[in-house]
């Protein structure tokens, strides 16, 4: 113990017994006895002949014969004339009006109600307060897929899908030198490449929600828009790999969308910073007020 707590190298210890778990002393020598218990080993609860006595079956217990009652027909009188009040009173009960189907919902809840539906495969038509919205929906998509990828690039926070087999394109000598001068802003957005020589060019990981067959639309689209479509005074490659992804990857006119779809398009465009136009500055959408509604059936 002194060891011990000389270093504090473990808590105090108490080596002293409690007096109150010791032997007395004049218990010291004995010997501890066993209980005794008497028991009737003729006594059988079965048989009839047994009589209304009490019989004592051990020290301080008593055994009590069960009395089987001879008029047990008794306790069903009266059960049958309470059925046929019950029943009685069955026909008098009434019902609420109101019916239920097992449906923890409401009508109103249950009923997919749609807040948009899909013109010609081509707009989205949605009410507002004010009027009716309609919605391009590729215009739409192009100002959502930009603001994302954008933030993407500025960030470097892109996700890259590893492909499984590498892929490889064969592009000419001129296009591979678009892809070469890109080739950090593409690897921010989500590509990686094993090789850029010459005129092959093997990617073997692209962005996430890109396939594989779009990889070459994408990268197609990109050289053209670079060739044509962006002054060099004005050149942003960010800018323009974001604007050039978003025209390749957004909803095409003629895509069929579901009701989900449609709503989730549409929340995520209002939800942009730039909700009224595209990245190439055209009008995603058009209200139609109610006033200029009605005045068509005046």
């Amino acid at each position: 113990k002194h060891s011990l707590g000389q270093f504090n190298i473990a808590p105090v210890l108490d080596f002293e017994g409690h007096t109150n778990l010791d032997t007395p002393y004049s218990y010291k020598d004995k010997v501890g006895k066993a209980p005794s218990i008497d028991i009737d080993r003729t006594f059988n609860p079965f048989t009839e002949d047994q009589s209304n006595v009490p019989k004592t079956n051990y020290k301080g217990a008593k055994h009590i014969p069960r009395q089987i009652s001879s008029h047990w027909e008794s306790l069903y009188v009266g059960i049958q004339s309470k059925e046929d009040v019950a029943h009685q009173n069955f026909n008098e009960l009434t019902f609420e009006s109101e019916s239920k189907d097992g449906t923890i919902f409401s009508n109103d809840t249950v009923e997919n109600k749609k807040t948009t539906f899909q013109l010609r495969q081509k707009f989205i038509v949605g009410t507002i307060k004010s009027g009716m919205v309609v919605i391009d929906q590729n215009r739409a998509h192009q100002r959502i897929l930009y603001e994302q990828l954008l933030k993407q690039l500025t960030s470097k926070e892109a996700v890259t899908q590893q492909l499984l087999f590498p892929l490889q394109l064969d592009f000419s000598s001129a296009d591979m030198q678009i892809i070469s001068q890109l080739k950090s802003e593409l690897e921010y957005a989500g590509f990686e490449f094993s090789n850029l020589k010459e005129e092959k060019l093997i990617i073997t990981g692209v962005p996430i929600g890109v396939s594989d067959g779009e990889v070459s639309i994408v990268l197609e689209q990109l050289i053209s828009d670079v060739e044509h479509d962006v002054p060099e005074q004005n050149f942003s490659a960010s800018d323009l790999l974001a604007k050039s992804m978003a025209k390749s990857l957004a909803i095409k006119t003629g895509q069929t969308l579901t009701s989900e779809e449609q709503e989730q398009l549409v929340n995520s465009l209002f939800a942009c910073k730039e909700p009224t136009v595209s990245p190439t500055n055209k009008r995603t959408f058009v209200t139609l007020e109610l006033n200029d509604i009605e005045k068509k059936f005046m």
